[in-house]
């Protein structure tokens, strides 16, 4: 199992045309995290796209390109490109470039985004919503597998004949789809036979059986072989040396973004409460080395999973604590976990 961390870029919003201060040094912070990981020996380091002012990444392939120059080994993802509402054209072109600067080490994780502000900003209608990730997704991954083009749809200006360049290092970008428990995108992915990763968020990890299962069975009925789908989980997680004091760092992270997005959403505010179910029976991973990696491997028991992904929510942690999180997830808890795996590191 390969293991790895992702991250939206929350940042306290500067609220200027300029000067944005608080940006700057935001951006700062994920390249020292980027590279702690890579030096650590974890496996994955992935770029969440949002067009929110709490948010710093709007361009995870900008930030995959300057982590490729300070790292070496690491792999570099989307987490996710939002494809719906970019340009199949230019996105292959950036992810392709990604991959040249990185030595081959670029990744897409593709999704339709669970925020919705990106569509009114690049002219997209929210009715088209499915249909906009569907006609993207095939025109990428034709681009992805040929040199020159032929392709016509309905959002977008058809292409005739024409090559898309560069082209990557790798024979292909690796694509992988990003969803959040739509059966319809399960289905999708399977029968694509594409890697499909599931944020489990919200819900205990059981319920989510399921749906692994009918992405797996959809492969299958394609006629795809089961035993070589690559399957990741991301949770939301934090880890420290006790599990007091990993409650103490990351609650004020996580209580200030959820009841945030919940604002926006609807949702009852979070409590202590419903913190304290979402960590002991829930999906977070919110806690000491061995609570991580017992939690982690009882996923994998659940999932079989081929990738997890550590959900890093951290807008109100002083960023020293998140550095000492990221180095006790790649130097105690991930060898521990391959250990267990039978799984040898490559490099």
């Amino acid at each position: 199992m390969e293991l790895g961390v992702s991250t939206f870029g929350e940042v306290h919003p500067d609220h200027k045309a300029g000067n944005a201060v608080n940006a700057h040094q935001r951006v700062q912070q994920l390249l020292e995290e980027v590279k702690l990981a890579d030096e650590v020996g974890l496996d994955v380091f992935a770029f969440g796209e949002h067009h929110r002012q709490d948010f710093v990444i709007s361009a995870p392939e900008i930030l995959m390109a300057a982590a490729a120059s300070i790292t070496k080994q690491i792999r570099l993802s989307s987490s996710v490109t939002v494809l719906s509402s970019a340009d199949p054209v230019r996105t292959f072109q950036n992810f392709a470039t990604v991959d040249l600067i990185s030595g081959g080490r670029a990744e897409m994780i593709a999704g339709r985004g669970s925020f919705i502000e990106s569509f009114p900003l690049f002219g997209y209608d929210l009715d088209d919503y499915d249909d906009l990730f569907t006609e993207k997704l095939e025109m990428f991954l034709q681009i992805n597998k040929q040199e020159v083009v032929n392709w016509e749809g309905k959002f977008r200006a058809p292409v005739r004949n024409q090559g898309v360049y560069p082209r990557p290092l790798q024979e292909a970008i690796p694509v992988w789809i990003g969803v959040g428990g739509t059966p319809a995108s399960a289905k999708r992915a399977g029968r694509l036979n594409l890697p499909m990763i599931i944020a489990i968020l919200g819900s205990a990890p059981k319920h989510f059986v399921s749906f692994v299962e009918l992405y797996r069975e959809s492969a299958e009925k394609a006629g795809h072989d089961v035993n070589k789908l690559q399957l990741a989980i991301s949770s939301q997680s934090y880890f420290a040396e006790s599990s007091g004091q990993a409650v103490d760092e990351f609650y004020p992270s996580y209580e200030a973004l959820m009841n945030r997005v919940g604002k926006d959403r609807g949702w009852s505010p979070m409590n202590k409460d419903q913190f304290e179910w979402l960590r002991n029976d829930g999906p977070l991973i919110v806690g000491s080395v061995q609570q991580a990696i017992d939690k982690i491997m009882a996923q994998y028991e659940l999932f079989h999973n081929t990738r997890f992904l550590a959900q890093l929510v951290t807008g109100f942690t002083p960023h020293e604590k998140v550095l000492k999180a990221i180095e006790l997830f790649g130097t105690h808890v991930a060898p521990v976990i391959r250990k267990e795996l039978g799984v040898v590191k490559q490099g």
